[in-house]
């Protein structure tokens, strides 16, 4: 496999006798910005979970940053960061609480900074001794956003990140997105927002019925 920050080879996951994912061959580059689209039930969930280490490949390789998923799953782990419809935030904790307590666990320096920084960043410093159960979705949401502002991986995955967010959300989101791309990570991003992730992607791929399209394809539909 080369040096690329994702790389797949065959990549296949069955359920029973269900494929998922039909042999899926894709690489991208440090920094580049990936967007995904395709109908539900496309795999496109499911690929993210396989290059997060959240499930196992039924068969083929996958590396992200370098680690293997299946070999190496704390390597992949210590760099990436995913966004996704799950918050995995503890409601009965403040704001400031879930945050820290996340940097604490990512072994980050400097916490109090990165904490206060991101909340300003994500609208949300009105709000950080506030308990998360109190949280509307989009606030949720915010949140989720602000715990990758305040330790930003080398490789992030989104998962349907617009969903729950109001247009100065959406506005918010895409500003640190573009950000993080000059800084070097690589983003890749799943989205029923085509036109959100047209905007923003370097690169544009298709998945339906478990198999990749290229984005000429994408571009050609109706």
């Amino acid at each position: 496999m080369g040096d690329w920050a994702i790389e797949t080879q065959n990549l296949t996951k069955r359920y029973g006798p269900r494929i998922v994912l039909r042999g899926i061959d894709l690489c991208v580059n440090a920094g580049e910005f990936l967007a995904l689209f395709g109908p539900n039930g496309a795999g496109k969930s499911t690929l993210i979970r396989i290059l997060c280490t959240l499930m196992k490949p039924s068969s083929g390789t996958a590396k992200v940053a370098g680690h293997d998923v299946l070999d190496d799953p704390d390597g992949v782990r210590r760099n990436v960061g995913l966004l996704s419809p799950s918050t995995h935030l503890y409601d009965d904790l403040t704001a400031a609480e879930n945050l820290r307590f996340y940097l604490c666990l990512r072994g980050a320096d400097a916490i109090d900074l990165r904490l206060n920084d991101a909340f300003k960043a994500a609208g949300l410093d009105h709000a950080m001794d506030q308990r998360v159960r109190t949280f509307s979705t989009g606030m949720k949401k915010r949140l989720c956003i602000a715990k990758i502002m305040a330790y930003p991986p080398r490789v992030l995955f989104l998962d349907e990140p617009y969903s729950g967010l109001d247009e100065g959300g959406i506005r918010m989101l895409n500003r640190f997105l573009l950000g993080l791309k000059k800084d070097g990570c690589t983003v890749f991003m799943v989205t029923h927002y085509r036109e959100q992730g047209l905007a923003t992607a370097d690169r544009a791929i298709f998945l339906d019925h478990g198999r990749l399209r290229p984005e000429p394809c994408l571009r050609g539909e109706g």
